[in-house]
């Protein structure tokens, strides 16, 4: 995909790098502040803070006007349905890693994810505190700060660093991803939690990191980095069907080490 009548998706990747690093920008002035607004949402581990807010509002903004008949999903306030009959959706999580941001932890990012007719075509994340820019487009390769880069090459699990989430609700439902963690730990050298699904895969695009797995993502948290692992050479699997977006991230053969180990039900 590079052109339709009336968008290219070059010029949706020129844009969306300068709103994410201008969302960035906003992140990096309040990191750490002994004043900053949050509140909770499904759970008290789930999170919310003022700069979510303020950093999804311009994204929002910055794309309907810029692309008027563009639907938009987004992880604060969900569906902006400019156009019914819209082929292009612009998938948004301003600020993935909440917990860590509100922590004072530098791990968070801004993802934005560009779909047509239901494929991604265009993924940025940028992360703030690195000054890191990861992004791609389909069919084009995928880039970490302008260099091309590609997915490990290891081809045994037990040389592999791996990173993994839990989902929100982990303590009061069984399907928390605590058995695929103890079924994985001893067979891999280490384990990462880093705490932001799309710095995850990112990561593991750049070959940072050799694996990953979580489940019960959403769709703005897995957007943009799944299109850049998989144009950094890399795959991604599914392994439940229960758990909303579930997935194993790699290159083909740790992945499938990764999920014989998994409890999947796909």
């Amino acid at each position: 995909m590079r052109k339709t009548e009336t968008t290219d998706v070059h010029d949706i990747l020129r844009r969306a790098i300068d709103w994410a690093m201008e969302a960035g920008h906003i992140q990096r002035e309040k990191f750490r502040s002994r004043h900053l607004f949050m509140e909770t949402k499904s759970s008290i581990h789930d999170v919310v803070t003022e700069v979510d807010k303020a950093c999804e509002a311009l994204l929002i903004e910055r794309i309907s006007n810029r692309y008027p008949t563009h639907n938009i999903l987004g992880e604060e306030t969900g569906e902006h349905r400019n156009n019914p009959d819209a082929e292009w959706e612009w998938v948004v999580d301003p600020l993935d890693g909440t917990n860590n941001y509100s922590q004072g932890l530098p791990i968070y990012c801004v993802s934005i994810g560009v779909r047509y007719k239901g494929e991604t075509q265009v993924g940025v994340v940028y992360v703030p505190f690195m000054d890191e820019l990861f992004s791609a487009v389909r069919g084009e390769g995928a880039s970490w700060n302008g260099r091309f880069i590609h997915v490990s090459r290891k081809t045994d699990l037990n040389e592999c660093v791996l990173a993994t989430g839990f989902p929100y609700d982990k303590g009061t439902n069984p399907i928390n991803n605590l058995d695929n963690a103890c079924a994985i730990i001893p067979n891999v050298r280490g384990i990462r939690r880093m705490g932001s699904a799309a710095y995850d895969l990112c990561c593991v695009a750049s070959g940072l990191l050799d694996g990953y797995w979580e489940l019960d993502l959403k769709p703005w948290d897995a957007c943009a980095g799944a299109l850049i692992v998989e144009e950094a050479g890399g795959i991604i699997k599914p392994f439940r069907n229960d758990r909303h977006i579930s997935i194993v991230a790699g290159n083909k053969t740790i992945v499938e080490a990764i999920y014989q180990k998994l409890n999947a039900n796909v």
